[in-house]
């Protein structure tokens, strides 16, 4: 066993449960959900990053509520890779549509230890019969402890634990990288920096977080990359080096299986419980890059 807990959350604050305690499936059923009006406000009210990667599929989890009515208390996104390098990389298939990320997955601490794995096993099966041209699901765990301005940890890290009880292969670690840290502890996606430097499509949406965190607005005439760097040197957002996190992949047909075969797995990361800051997975895997 990595863990004798599993993680939960509420209000984006990282909760345990006892990895013990068991579900009773007959009061719980999953099924796919709206994302724009039903995933994306659970995600962001519950899951530490409070947002949404560009979605393919959104599957929820339910359980009884006050007066028999169903509540949602868990939701399993599914989302387009973070670039199409990595379908070949992780999954070992050549059309980059043929896989896709397991990019949020947030479970209320109301429900058991073995919640997550109820929702994520039911939540492929769905992804097969919705979106039939996926033949594999690629996850990353991220493994630094992050705090906020308080010093409170919002973010234990994890190595993966519920990927490894799922036997998912594991490949090592993406590449290193240098993260943009918000002052609440939070790194900024990769992909909205780049939305706001070059003005694509979405850059207000990325503008729009940074300025509800209270972040400087743009001053008149001052260009998207002139901002980001002020933004840096005037301390607002903080360079932070990242060892990579940790990659697994779920082939979900037996195709996916002979391709992702041609990938040697690496041993599972083992969490290192005495670890307060940083990366939290035990040596001699702290240095091992994908």
């Amino acid at each position: 066993m990595h863990t004798t807990r599993s993680q939960r959350w509420r209000d984006r604050r990282s909760r345990w449960v006892p990895a013990a305690s068991e579900i009773d499936p007959r009061r719980l059923a999953v099924d796919v959900i709206e994302t724009r009006k039903v995933a994306a406000p659970f995600v962001r009210a519950h899951h530490y990053a409070a947002s949404m990667p560009v979605t393919r599929l959104s599957v929820g989890l339910f359980a009884g509520g006050a007066g028999g009515r169903s509540e949602l208390v868990g939701v399993c996104v599914f989302s387009h890779p973070v670039n199409d390098a990595s379908v070949a990389k992780n999954a070992g298939l050549r059309d980059p549509r043929a896989a896709c990320d397991l990019g949020r997955l947030v479970v209320l601490d109301s429900q058991g230890g073995n919640a997550e794995s109820f929702l994520v096993a039911r939540a492929f099966r769905l992804l097969r019969r919705e979106k039939p041209e996926i033949l594999s699901v690629i996850s990353y765990a991220d493994p630094v402890r992050r705090t906020d301005a308080q010093g409170h940890v919002f973010l234990p890290g994890h190595v993966g634990g519920l990927y490894a009880v799922m036997a998912a292969r594991y490949l090592g670690r993406s590449s290193r990288r240098t993260d943009l840290i918000l002052p609440d502890g939070r790194p900024i996606s990769s992909r909205a920096l780049s939305k706001i430097r070059n003005a694509e499509c979405g850059q207000r949406y990325a503008t729009d977080d940074l300025l509800a965190v209270e972040a400087p607005p743009r001053l008149v005439g001052e260009e998207p990359r002139a901002w980001l760097s002020r933004l840096e040197r005037s301390g607002f957002l903080r360079r932070q080096r990242h060892p990579g996190c940790h990659a697994y992949v779920f082939p979900l047909t037996r195709a996916a299986r002979y391709a992702a075969a041609r990938i040697p797995a690496q041993p599972y990361p083992v969490l290192d419980r005495t670890a307060v800051a940083g990366d939290v997975t035990a040596l001699p895997l702290l240095t091992r890059s994908a």
